[in-house]
């Protein structure tokens, strides 16, 4: 989550940069880690870093399994 990554893990749509970045800090503020208020993650630990980004992805697959659900029952 250093500056930088964005280039190695480019965003499918390109409109979700601002709310994506946003939410990395709701999911740190929720796990408890302090994020970086300069926006540099590198002085994170890699632990810290993987926990954040391992929460969101968690949130993403739970919000995806809710919509498929969802659309079993909307017919």
């Amino acid at each position: 989550m250093a500056l930088g990554s964005e280039t190695r893990n480019p965003l499918v749509v390109k409109e979700a940069k601002q709310a994506m970045s946003q939410w990395k800090y709701e999911v740190a503020n929720e796990l408890g880690i302090n994020p970086p208020a300069d926006g540099y993650w590198g002085t994170l630990t890699s632990r810290d870093c993987g926990a954040v980004g391992g929460h969101m992805v968690k949130k993403m697959i739970q919000m995806a399994e809710s919509q498929i659900a969802n659309k079993g029952t909307m017919k």
